[in-house]
């Protein structure tokens, strides 16, 4: 990382300050979870009894009660999709549930209930939770700002209400009150919520501040750039929910093949029982094929093909640290062909930490010396790098001396007295400025190298004499530049790197994982992510877009399928990704995009199987008589075999397995 990126010491930045307040939905804060739950258990009860002999007045009320309460929600929506002249699967699945009843097959009914109550519940608690965390975004940035008035006069006034050309006062420790540019101060501010990047920033007179990051020791004056609707923050939020509205068309989609499934089967139910009748059947014959037919017909079997095989591979993906919070996501994780990775926080641990000790010939230091020295200097400090400087002296078990007369100064470094000698550690653009000799030229020449492949690279002096570099630099996963290679195969092109970072630093690092030159994208703010992924998509790619910070919720909510790293990830993040991984174990992406492509073959293999029984009984029962014994067997017989086998990736091995063909 260059020298500007260089901290200004002082104040440690709070965790929490980094990300939006947690404003978690509850799970049986819902009405549709609650009903959901409540079917689950009735249904659960009833079934054992009614396996175990007992007699029909102990479970039937609970089948009924589960009846209720997992199906008035949907048949309601049904009833009210009919005053609107449209007809929807929900109510077709209400119907086929009470037909199943009324001819004696009550379990069968009360699982269809239970199955679209629960899918039903999962979808509104994704929903309000995705929701939660956008308006949680908005919370970083401050609701007052103070105003400075020509006089130099203070007034504390809404964020809301600033303008474009306004010029505000931020103090130490406060968050920036709108996206604007430095006219006076020196500080650094941690804007890693807006371009990821895990160092504060150094901001002087002319360069640009945004909105909700946290300034750090120095004041600024601030000069109001962007109305507050159009600040990065808001433009951030702007763009999850209109990215999360872009997958609206697959819905419709949806939805106008469930409206033509419904119709086709409430008009052939309908024509099977009135064509005999027309012809001089019986009525009670008629209505028993009917019935017959509204069981064979009815999709329990391919609503088995689809669900087992995904919730399957969801169960054992969540068992090795990966949350799928969908089928829809794991079906959709199989079809990726283009992956996106965020650097810091994703491919990296996000943490900085020191690469090089480099003590400068002559100066009586070694490694360890050179490094005590500096970590003495630097222990009062709270800043990131100080503490990165003091965590490698305590690994290699060196004793940090005591200081006197500690100072910082933004923008310049620390000083302190160590061990009677006054030491400096900061800056080397800062600390070298005017200064000449062999020493000076040998340190800025260490440091000019350090920056350069990619590294931060800090001055230690004393007694005003240099006497060392180190280099810090953010440490990459160890299981990054695996997963980089096992992507590629995979979905048949390299991942590209996306992230707000310098080119040189992102140059580095695309080095060492593996991506090429090509394919590297740095410097970018979260509208910039995000047309990234929509360059591939516009060329009909399928984008798989890792990341970790809320600057990338706009980009995970664009791509069509997105992963946010779960240790470190933000609130937004979590909530707008379609899974996270929780452990930060890069190696499970490409093996849950394996999984994934597994079950979408188990579920082609489940819809054949299902489409083979339901044609097979339909015409049966259409062209000859199915007696409905056999009608419901055939058709009970078709859902278990489709289930079991989608229950096969409950399985360690499939993970394994999955696992090992990606390597």
């Amino acid at each position: 990382m260059p020298s500007d990126l260089l901290r200004r010491p002082g104040r440690a930045t709070p965790a929490s300050s980094r990300t939006a307040p947690k404003r978690r939905t509850r799970v049986f804060a819902l009405a549709e979870a609650r009903w959901a739950a409540a079917a689950l258990v009735l249904f659960l009860i009833a079934l054992p009894l009614q396996l175990t002999g007992a007699p029909a007045w102990v479970w039937g009320p609970l089948y009924a009660a589960a009846y209720v309460t997992g199906g008035w929600e949907p048949a309601w929506a049904g009833l009210t999709a009919l005053r609107e002249k449209a007809l929807d699967v929900d109510l077709l699945m209400i119907v086929a549930a009470i037909g199943a009843a009324s001819i004696g097959q009550v379990m069968d009914g009360a699982l269809l209930i239970v199955i679209f109550a629960t899918s039903g519940a999962l979808e509104a608690l994704a929903t309000a939770r995705t929701q939660d965390a956008v308006r949680g975004l908005l919370d970083l940035a401050p609701t007052t700002a103070t105003r400075l008035g020509d006089d130099g006069s203070e007034a504390t006034v809404p964020a809301e209400d600033l303008v474009v050309g306004d010029t505000i006062l931020i103090r130490p420790g406060e968050r920036v009150g709108a996206d604007g540019r430095v006219l006076d101060g020196a500080s650094e501010v941690d804007q890693a919520t807006i371009t990821g990047e895990p160092l504060p920033v150094a901001k002087e007179m002319g360069e640009e501040v945004f909105a909700g990051t946290l300034n750090g020791t120095g004041a600024l004056r601030v000069r109001v750039e962007r109305d507050a609707s159009e600040s990065v923050i808001a433009r951030i939020v702007a763009m999850v929910e209109e990215a999360s509205e872009t997958k609206a068309p697959t819905q419709l989609f949806i939805e106008k093949v469930e409206q033509r499934y419904s119709l086709g089967m409430v008009v052939a139910t309908l024509a099977v029982f009135l064509v005999p009748l027309a012809f001089g059947g019986a009525l009670t014959g008629s209505l028993l094929r009917a019935m017959t037919f509204m069981i064979v017909a009815s999709p329990c079997a391919v609503v088995l093909a689809t669900m087992p095989p995904l919730l399957s591979a969801i169960a054992n993906a969540g068992r090795h640290g990966v949350l799928v919070k969908s089928a829809v996501v794991m079906e959709r994780l199989g079809q990726v062909d283009a992956v996106a990775l965020d650097k810091t926080g994703t491919l990296t641990e996000g943490t900085p930490r020191v690469t090089d000790v480099r003590p400068l010939d002559g100066c009586g230091l070694g490694e360890d010396a050179l490094l005590a020295l500096a970590a003495a200097a630097e222990h009062p400090s709270e800043h990131p790098l100080a503490r990165a400087v003091v965590e490698a002296s305590r690994t290699r078990g060196l004793d940090i001396a005591g200081v006197r007369d500690f100072t910082s100064t933004p923008g310049i470094g620390v000083t302190a007295g160590v061990g009677g000698h006054l030491v400096a550690v900061g800056a080397p653009a800062r600390l070298l400025d005017g200064s000449e000799g062999t020493d000076a030229a040998r340190a800025a020449d260490i440091a000019a190298d350090l920056e350069n492949s990619g590294r931060t690279a800090v001055l230690v002096q004393r007694d005003g004499v240099p006497v060392g570099v180190l280099g810090i630099a953010d440490r990459l996963r160890p299981d990054a530049a695996a997963t980089v290679a096992a992507l590629a195969p995979l979905t048949g092109s390299t991942p590209m790197l996306v992230t707000g970072d310098n080119p040189r630093a992102a140059a580095r690092l695309a080095a060492e994982v593996g991506i090429p030159g090509d394919g590297i994208h740095a410097g970018l703010l979260p509208e910039g992510k995000v047309e990234a992924v929509r360059r591939l998509e516009v060329q009909g790619r399928k984008v798989l877009f890792l990341g970790d910070g809320f600057n990338d919720a706009p980009a995970l909510a664009a791509a069509h399928t997105g992963i946010a790293m779960g240790r470190a990830g933000s609130d937004l993040a979590l909530e707008t990704a379609d899974a996270v991984i929780v452990r930060d174990e890069l190696a499970t992406v490409p093996t849950v995009i394996t999984l994934s492509r597994t079950a979408r073959r188990l579920v082609v293999q489940n819809l054949v199987i299902a489409g083979v029984f339901i044609s097979a009984l339909v015409i049966w029962d259409l062209a000859g008589h199915l007696p409905l014994p056999l009608g419901v067997l055939g058709h009970e017989g078709s859902t278990v075999i489709v289930g079991l086998n989608g229950l096969r990736l409950l399985r360690d091995a499939a993970w394994n397995r999955a696992a090992k063909d990606t390597r």
